[in-house]
């Protein structure tokens, strides 16, 4: 309203206005892998799969404290809270995959290798010789990763075959985030305040197999703010300044920082956690790279955008 000083929200939104958009991708990207890094951190103390629920359950708090979706009446129909609670239950065994799958893999590998799954999607919706070339692409950049992986040596071989079962989990479940997601977000009210009600349905749904296991965080301060942080970290703020971008960029711009995720992923991971790539794994990220490129830059950028959760 007129006389009004503007909310935190509306100031944040026109702050990042003024950052380019490449920038904010990048930010995006690095904070959702610190997340992940932090979370691998945690996984001395909890089973990464608990991490995970635990971060799906914090996301979904605060974006429900966010957007309040009980106001929104499209959200409510039986149609739709089927489909937003199936979305919300693919979510959140995505999350459980990809964290079984860092605890057992390098986060550069595991990110592309569970990039496969949209690149799946792009590769039989799509019909254009983009997308029949990269799903070619990524299988040998897939087969390059799962090979210097089982083969190096540097992860043991249960190890490394627990990690490529997961990932390949997660990489299925990203599949069908990309195909119910697609519903959730054109539904009357749907996107941000539909995918509040997904996580929480997807964390109240998991939350028989791991709330047990979470009970160290309730007792130690420190452990609950590790927590927060990587619910922030990996799903508040990458979801915020995707937002922002997507409203940016062109189909084919984000298809080249689509690309650079993987590669941000190795960084961090290599930073971080010290996990410096082998050559053979570089070449396979750049393969994997090419094929999010190539299957990106003819859709919108919406539909190619990474799970914020």
């Amino acid at each position: 309203m007129p006389g009004h000083a503007p909310s935190g929200g509306r100031r944040a939104g026109a702050y990042a206005g003024r950052v380019p958009a490449p920038l904010l991708f990048v930010l995006s990207g690095l904070t959702q892998y610190l997340g992940a890094a932090i979370a691998v951190g945690l996984f001395d103390v909890l089973p990464p799969a608990v991490v995970a629920w635990l971060r799906l359950a914090v996301a979904a708090v605060v974006l429900v404290l966010w957007r309040r979706p009980w106001r929104s009446r499209g959200l409510w129909t039986r149609r739709a809270v089927l489909t937003t609670v199936l979305f919300g239950v693919v979510l959140g065994l995505m999350n459980v995959a990809f964290y079984v799958a860092i605890d057992h893999l390098p986060l550069g590998t595991a990110v592309a290798l569970e990039f496969v799954g949209p690149v799946a999607v792009a590769a039989v919706t799509g019909h254009g010789w983009r997308d029949r070339v990269a799903i070619g692409v990524a299988a040998l950049g897939v087969v390059l990763l799962a090979g210097v992986t089982l083969g190096s040596g540097a992860v043991p071989g249960g190890d490394a075959v627990v990690g490529l079962v997961a990932i390949g989990v997660s990489a299925a479940c990203w599949a069908g985030y990309i195909v119910l997601g697609r519903r959730v977000a054109t539904a009357e009210s749907g996107g941000v305040t539909g995918l509040s009600v997904a996580m929480t349905a997807g964390a109240l749904v998991l939350a028989p197999f791991f709330v047990r296991d979470a009970a160290p965080v309730v007792v130690d301060p420190r452990l609950a703010l590790l927590v927060v942080g990587v619910a922030v970290l990996s799903s508040v703020v990458p979801y915020a300044l995707e937002q922002v971008v997507l409203r940016r960029v062109r189909p084919a711009t984000f298809a080249v920082l689509l690309a650079l995720l993987p590669a941000t992923a190795a960084v961090v991971g290599a930073v971080v956690l010290q996990q410096v790539p082998h050559p053979a794994e570089l070449v396979g990220l750049v393969l994997v790279s090419g094929a999010i490129a190539l299957t990106a830059t003819d859709r919108t950028a919406a539909d190619e955008a990474p799970p914020p959760a």
